[in-house]
């Protein structure tokens, strides 16, 4: 995901630079092409939400807030919690975010960070139904994007992951219509713990955790979720080149040992 405008003369010679070093394996960081940058992953930082978290990838920052309310379930799932994930793109992120209602970056960020949480069940939503039908707490992810340095999704998810992990909400009791809240709370139920690795392709090169400067160079981009047990829950592609099967199995073999190492570091944040 690119939110980049055109750039003049100058800024394209530097991207020549970017593209020449990865041709030689290398990168303008003097990363490994399937290195990620340092992460720093802080929890607990919104002292209202239930569940909150941020995250440094690079220079990339997003921040993550958890707020779980009672509301109705859909007509079709009476008896499993709501997950509703919303990303915003802060404009003083990055010249070319804008104030206004979502565009269709910040929509494709949400949309991939939800998919991997859905698809892998992370949430046990049906642990969410207070009285099936009726009343269901909902869990609202916030997700707001506060420096852009490239690589949104995997900074998203893992913050996302983050927080979830961290949220507590409240013990509940129903008595007729009337939902009671008690004082007491507990963890967020949580089952799974996916996390997305994200690809670029530069020319013929795969890298891991593009920067800026190189998602501006980049062909293609893939993003691979992995849940706890090694298993893809979700992919998704951006760009107009394509990946070759043996292209696809070096991402995905690599995809697999990464989300093991940062869900380690994203469980280690969220004292689990």
């Amino acid at each position: 995901m690119s939110a980049t405008p055109q750039l003049p003369p100058v800024a394209k010679l530097e991207q020549k630079t970017v593209v020449d070093l990865i041709a030689k394996g290398n990168r303008i960081d003097e990363r490994g092409h399937d290195s990620y940058r340092p992460i720093t992953i802080q929890t607990g930082v919104i002292e209202k939400a239930n569940g909150s978290a941020q995250i440094f990838l690079g220079k990339t920052r997003v921040l993550v807030g958890i707020k779980v309310e009672t509301g109705e379930p859909f007509p079709d799932t009476p008896e499993e919690g709501v997950l509703t994930v919303n990303a915003e793109l802060v404009p003083l992120a990055h010249p070319s975010f804008e104030p206004g209602p979502p565009d269709e970056n910040a929509i494709e960020l949400a949309r991939v960070i939800d998919r991997g949480i859905r698809e892998s069940k992370a949430i046990d939503l049906k642990a969410l139904c207070l009285q099936k039908g009726k009343k269901v707490q909902v869990v609202y992810v916030d997700v707001y994007v506060l420096d852009h340095d490239g690589n949104l999704i995997d900074a998203g998810s893992m913050a996302a992951l983050a927080a979830l992990a961290n949220a507590k909400i409240g013990k509940y009791e129903i008595k007729g219509d009337e939902v009671i809240v008690k004082p007491d709370r507990r963890p967020l139920p949580i089952n799974n713990y996916p996390v997305s690795v994200t690809f670029g392709k530069v020319d013929r090169n795969i890298i891991v955790d593009p920067s800026l400067e190189e998602e501006q160079v980049m062909n293609a981009r893939l993003t691979v979720t992995i849940e706890k047990s090694g298993s893809i829950c979700a992919m998704q592609k951006g760009g107009l080149s394509g990946f070759t099967t043996e292209e696809l199995r070096k991402i995905v073999h690599i995809a697999v040992e990464r989300a093991a190492e940062n869900r380690a570091k994203i469980l280690a944040a969220a004292k689990i």
